[in-house]
């Protein structure tokens, strides 16, 4: 298993930008596709972003082109750069882990997007 933790939420005016880390601690992490949700208040988890262990991307419609996920395998850490940020974009942003049938999720950091 591993452990996640996400960090570099905060309050954003629109169009701002916000870098999301999370730092993985765990066996074999590079073997993961590592991947952020996010959830807001009354609405269901979606997914934002995924990357594969070897570095293909997928984003939905709603963040093309404005988020883009990475990873820095050396540092055990997955990111997410926002930008261009919308009031749609406030939710609270999960990274997670996958290989095969297991998965870990971090406990979630806060992202207001807020004039």
């Amino acid at each position: 298993q591993l452990q996640l933790v996400e960090s570099g939420g905060g309050l954003v005016q629109p169009g701002g930008s916000l870098k999301l880390s999370c730092a993985v601690s765990g066996i074999a992490y590079s073997v993961y596709s590592m991947a952020w949700h996010r959830q807001a208040p009354g609405k269901t988890r979606e997914l934002v972003a995924s990357i594969s262990s070897v570095g293909s991307t997928n984003y939905p419609d709603s963040v093309r082109g404005r988020f883009t996920i990475s990873r820095d395998n050396a540092k055990n850490t997955v990111y997410l750069q926002m930008n261009s940020l919308k009031p749609e974009d406030t939710a609270v942003y999960y990274c997670k882990a996958s290989f095969l049938a297991s998965g870990s999720w971090g406990q979630g950091t806060q992202v207001t997007v807020s004039s």
